[in-house]
């Protein structure tokens, strides 16, 4: 069996360490997979996750020169495709925002430009809001454009 960079394989735990565990992919083929490719949450033990014996899939990562395989179990199974979500205008303070409903986005009801054009237009009201707060707040003590002086 030819083992390749990319390939994704079944293949048996045969022993466990605190950084990783190895996978015989074939006979007489062993590759690591390192304790941060075992699953795509953090793991502090990675018994909490496989154990020896247990059948996995892995994903082989690289090959060395020495001949050591790097494998990869997070990376054998894709994830589920995450769809982007659009920000809409939102009301309250600078800096909130809310997500189009999945609804919308599913039907794709709006063009990009449209959703730029709405993106920009609460952006631009949003710095306005921002603006006058913070002119409020320095009222007539804030310097004038142009001169060194501050204003009485």
């Amino acid at each position: 069996m030819q083992i390749e960079v990319g390939a994704v394989l079944e293949g048996k735990v045969t022993g466990i360490t605190k950084f990783g565990a190895f996978v015989e992919i074939a006979p007489g083929k062993t590759g690591m997979v390192h304790i941060s490719e075992v699953a795509n949450s953090y793991v502090k033990e990675i018994t909490d996750h496989i154990s020896e014996g247990q059948t996995v899939k892995v994903k082989v990562l690289s090959i060395g020169e020495d001949g050591k395989i790097s494998l990869s179990i997070k990376k054998a199974t894709a994830p589920a495709p995450r769809t982007p979500r659009a920000p809409v205008q939102s009301s309250g303070r600078p800096g909130n925002f809310e997500w189009q409903s999945s609804s919308a986005r599913r039907t794709g009801s709006e063009s990009f430009e449209d959703m730029m054009s709405r993106f920009k237009q609460a952006s631009d009201e949003k710095m306005s809001d921002l603006r006058r707060s913070v002119d409020g707040k320095h009222g007539s003590f804030a310097p004038r454009r142009g001169s060194n002086k501050p204003q009485p």
